[in-house]
């Protein structure tokens, strides 16, 4: 009688056990997006570097899959998070760059820009208002860079977010300048804060809701900023050629930590089990800070330093541990994916991208290209290593297409044409525009429809403050430096 009790009761436990499994794995996930800024491609051991240490983003990248060939939506900060929030290329949303966008020494533009908008419409459904619909509670950390307030775009909790894109006055130590968050004790740290501040919610998180975390750290964005101890280390570390800046790199494993804390609370609370993370950046670094070669270029670009970044997800239970995939996507893909898993009733209703769902569960999509569209100027961080078409600017106006291995640069100044191979040739190095001439003017033509059904605006009006021979010479100052 004894056996058969213990044998009933164990039958119980096990059934319990099964029904709790079914249950979580039939609730819709908890979504937490972790959107750096400025990291490039190249800046975390998973995708190659040798000299910043991430051992938390690199083991998330274990538990979960890596994207070889992620993309932004955008070359820079504002233009990359309103296409990823709103799901639209940016044509839609008019976003482009930050402020004005007439960029540079008007004397060397030659074309009047199109007007750039800087706040992302409120008639827009976000991807936060789309996952409310779904019964999400949604919360953002960090950078917000689209209007003043994220709570007007789908946000129920705003810490940290405003219309600016840095952390301004005191920069990454309190007191800071930053817009929905009190300065902390003197000395205390912005990234270390933020973190603070997501563990505070999901220690307080009552709700039967699911939850959407959107943690967007102002860093390693620009004041550059870090503990004497971790400057002390990596000055001692030394790195290499292409990466050596001991401040930066400290920046780097300061965030690494807080995501840490972050995956080691959710694995301490059951969390994980139930809980999509996303990992990526919201632009390609600053070469001249982090060299990311052999890619071409960084933030601001159209080449791959600019718009290649890392994108890793984590799912327990739906992404195989250890994954890799060169399967190309971009940020505007996250928007679909999301609307996909959770089955929400609303969404907008011209979306970009694609759900990239079945690759997360091991499948393969369709191949599709990839476009970008920049109708504006970008001037040069730094005119000897930036690599960009010519050292003055950055980007100039132009429209990209990336389908399979091929790419395709199309500027408006001169109706140059640029054709790279990205697979035999991932730093841009030989344009081939020239020795595949049917196969640049069908990428051409596809570029055209798409622009014509986004109805991308293409500047024409040629800028009377232009001066060619002022152009011509500060280009050759540049050459002989």
């Amino acid at each position: 009688m004894k056996t058969l009790i213990l044998l009933f009761l164990s039958i119980c436990v096990l059934s319990c056990k099964t029904n709790q499994s079914q249950d979580a794995t039939s609730q819709k996930p908890n979504i937490i997006y972790i959107n750096t800024d400025d990291l490039g491609y190249k800046d975390t051991a998973v995708y190659g570097s040798t000299f910043y240490e991430t051992p938390n983003i690199d083991s998330l990248a274990k538990s979960g899959i890596v994207f070889t060939h992620g993309y932004a939506g955008a070359a820079n900060c504002a233009p990359s998070r309103a296409c990823l929030l709103s799901g639209m290329n940016t044509p839609k949303h008019g976003i482009y760059t930050v402020g004005t966008s007439e960029r540079g020494d008007t004397r060397l533009r030659k074309l009047i820009p199109t007007v750039n908008t800087e706040i992302l419409a409120d008639s827009i459904v976000t991807m936060a208002e789309m996952l409310k619909s779904a019964g999400y509670s949604t919360a953002t950390f960090g950078k917000w860079h689209l209007g003043k307030d994220p709570r007007t775009q789908g946000f129920d909790i705003n810490v940290g977010g405003g219309l600016n894109g840095s952390p301004g006055r005191g920069g990454y130590f309190s007191p800071w300048s930053v817009p929905a968050l009190e300065d902390g004790p003197e000395g205390e740290n912005l990234t270390d804060r933020l973190t603070s501040e997501v563990l505070s919610y999901l220690k307080s998180y009552k709700s039967g809701k699911p939850f959407f975390i959107y943690l967007p750290f102002y860093a390693v964005h620009q004041p550059l900023m870090t503990f004497p101890e971790l400057e002390e280390k990596y000055t001692s570390k030394k790195g290499n050629e292409l990466q050596n800046n001991a401040t930066y790199a400290g920046m780097v494993e300061t965030t690494d930590t807080n995501i840490g804390k972050l995956l080691t609370y959710l694995k301490k609370t059951g969390l994980d089990q139930n809980t999509l993370v996303i990992f990526t950046s919201d632009n390609g670094g600053i070469r001249k800070i982090s060299n990311q070669d052999p890619l071409r270029a960084g933030k601001g670009s159209y080449y791959e330093g600019g718009i290649r970044v890392p994108f890793i997800f984590s799912w327990p239970g739906h992404i195989k541990p250890g994954s890799t995939t060169d399967t190309p996507i971009t940020n505007l893909d996250i928007y679909p994916t999301l609307l996909e898993i959770t089955q929400a009733n609303t969404a907008g209703k011209m979306l970009d991208g694609n759900s990239i769902l079945p690759v997360l569960k091991g499948k393969t999509i369709a191949q599709r290209p990839l476009y970008f569209h920049f109708p504006i100027y970008l001037q040069a961080y730094s005119e000897q290593s930036d690599q960009g078409r010519d050292p003055l600017f950055r980007t100039r106006p132009g429209s990209v297409l990336i389908e399979g291995d091929w790419k395709l640069h199309q500027y408006f100044e001169d109706g140059g044409l640029e054709l790279y191979n990205l697979k035999s040739d991932p730093g841009e190095n030989k344009n081939l525009a020239e020795a595949y001439p049917e196969k640049t003017n069908t990428l051409l033509q596809n570029l055209k429809v798409w622009r014509n059904q986004v109805k991308a605006p293409i500047p024409t009006v040629k800028n009377p403050d232009y001066d060619v021979k002022f152009e011509r010479k500060r280009i050759e100052k540049v050459l002989r430096e």
